[in-house]
């Protein structure tokens, strides 16, 4: 087929990270697609590699490294691509990716047959996990470049910086172990064991060898417990940074292990924890001290309101009212019941009790000024008993009824009105009596209208000094025959 005539074909693509649609009639975008899915597909199949052979992960090792190929050479042949996932930036952040994926998988080849417990075999195992760690760093800065972190999915970057955290931790582990379980002896190859502790430090301090650090017991072992407490903070970095992201939480592996080679790492910390440590010299120790709960006795502030399933803030009450209890013919005229606080019932309306201004109801508070909210009935009767002619003073209190509370008039002030009163207005008699009464509703007193084109209100005006002593018949005004007045009650 001409190639000039191929050209006026488009093609399309779909950005893997993105998604969003790309066609152009050119037909190196579609050759540059075909390369990245043999990239993607060279990544599917090292991925699908059994990582529990040897055979798996030398096949696992040579996916990964074939799939960098491919972008690599996609990155430098392909330079002017209109989607996002083959732009040279995101290239370059998956090709480290894949080969930190191929340095891991060479590392679990390492250890897959176990980890002999020599010299220079743990030193190699140190070294090997720090590249990997350091790999996964790399990545992950790669991740964080501007154009390339938008569109990053976040559990790719928070998955690399946990990857990077275990695997500095397992190098920190592996060095502690060097150095203080496998001591310098007379039949050790010091030159060999030197060149390996060096290659483990990008540089030592002045005035101090790794030879002097080999032949020193008790250098040797600080610095080895100092590796632990380090590969414990990766360790706890690693779980933390795991738990931050909802995706990886839900991978119970991957949170198994975390939790297993931290296990590790603390339990061998705590084998070689000693008391003769510097950090435990010190003449105090400060220690936990429990606050005496169950030995202090205190009162509720709120005590002497009285119990409050009955003196709560759902009810409105009196104030404690005195009243002086006299008898009659032995008897108090009332009946008591209930326990804290103690209530009067039965009431004779007609005994000395009732005229002093004791209620149905009431609950007595105080006898003789001693409260009695919280005593029993057995309790308030005892100091009862024993009245004599004087008598007995005592304090009770009562529920305000909520209806009666309500003021019975209400005045209300506006712009160019009088003075009103709503709904509810004085009457006058001829006996000079003031008697409350409600007016008669003849509309809804909450609507407002307009009759005539003029607007009225659902107010009674009040009578003015200056206007004498109304007409009781006409203190309501009929709606119907003063249409024409602003004080018109509906």
């Amino acid at each position: 087929m001409n190639l000039l005539k191929i050209n006026w074909l488009n093609f399309a693509l779909y950005d893997s990270f993105t998604g969003v649609p790309v066609s152009q009639p050119n037909i190196y975008l579609e050759k540059a697609s075909i390369l990245f899915n043999i990239g993607a597909l060279y990544t599917q199949i090292g991925t699908r590699c059994n990582r529990q052979t040897k055979s798996g992960l030398e096949e696992a090792v040579n996916m990964f490294q074939k799939a960098a190929g491919v972008l690599t050479y996609l990155k430098e042949t392909f330079t002017y691509t209109p989607s996002y996932d083959m732009s040279p930036a995101m290239l370059g952040a998956l090709i480290k990716m894949l080969l930190a994926e191929a340095h891991e998988c060479h590392f679990e080849q390492t250890i897959l047959s176990g980890v002999q417990n020599e010299f220079c075999t743990l030193a190699k195992v140190a070294q090997e996990a720090a590249k990997v760690s350091e790999i996964h760093l790399h990545v992950y800065n790669a991740m964080n470049q501007a154009p390339i972190k938008e569109n990053m999915p976040y559990s790719w970057s928070v998955m690399v910086q946990v990857k990077a955290e275990h695997y500095k931790a397992l190098a920190h582990y592996f060095v502690a172990i060097v150095l203080i379980e496998h001591q310098l002896g007379p039949h050790d190859d010091e030159d060999k064991q030197e060149k390996a502790l060096s290659q483990l430090y990008d540089h030592i301090p002045e005035g101090l060898t790794a030879m002097n650090i080999l032949k020193d017991k008790q250098q040797r072992t600080q610095l080895g417990k100092a590796h632990l407490s380090k590969a414990l903070a990766c360790h706890e970095e690693a779980l933390r940074l795991s738990s931050l992201c909802s995706q990886l939480k839900q991978i119970d592996v991957l949170q198994d292990i975390l939790a297993a080679f931290h296990k590790r790492a603390l339990l061998k910390f705590t084998q070689h924890q000693k008391e003769d440590d510097f950090m435990s010299k010190a003449e105090f120790k400060a220690e936990i001290i429990l606050p005496p709960l169950s030995r202090v006795k205190v009162i509720d502030l709120f005590q002497r309101l009285g119990p409050l399933s009955v003196f709560s803030a759902k009810q409105r009450w009196t104030a404690p009212r005195k009243v002086c209890l006299t008898l009659e013919d032995g008897d108090l005229g009332f009946v008591l019941k209930g326990d804290c606080p103690v209530q009067i019932t039965s009431l004779d309306p007609l005994c000395p009790a009732a005229g002093v201004g004791v209620k149905e109801g009431d609950y007595i508070v105080a006898v003789e000024d001693r409260d009695c909210k919280w005593c029993s009935i057995n309790e308030v009767m005892d100091m009862l008993r024993g009245i004599g002619e004087e008598g007995r003073e005592i304090k009770v209190t009562s529920i305000q009824d909520q209806t009666s509370s309500m003021h019975n008039k209400s005045a209300t002030y506006s712009a160019g009105m009088q003075k009103t009163y709503s709904l509810v207005c004085l009457d006058m008699h001829d006996d000079k009596i003031a008697k409350t009464q409600k007016a008669t509703k003849k509309l809804s007193f909450l609507s407002w209208g307009f009759r005539n084109q003029q607007k009225a209100s659902s107010t009674l005006c009040l009578p003015t000094a200056s206007a004498g002593k109304p007409d009781s018949s006409k203190l309501f005004l009929s709606p119907y025959n003063t249409l024409a007045s602003d004080s018109a009650m509906y």
